[in-house]
């Protein structure tokens, strides 16, 4: 199992009416790939932020493996 940093993301209007990226919310997890990873992310941050659907509180979802020094 590898594990990956799981990013809900959001577009939002900032000062002056500029439009820019907040993360609503960050996540590790263990998984066996990038699909299974955005799955119990998914699920977790709904959990989380008791929520019916993660698009609730973002526009999209940024799944990469975790960096760890060796």
């Amino acid at each position: 199992m590898s594990t990956y940093v799981v990013r809900f993301m959001k577009d939002v209007l900032g000062e002056y009416g500029r439009q820019c990226e907040v993360c609503q919310g960050t996540l590790e997890i263990d998984a066996a790939d990038e699909d299974e990873a955005t799955e119990r992310a998914i699920a977790k941050f709904c959990e989380d932020q008791a929520l019916h659907h993660w698009s609730l509180h973002a526009d999209r979802i940024h799944v990469r493996p975790a960096d760890f020094p060796s």
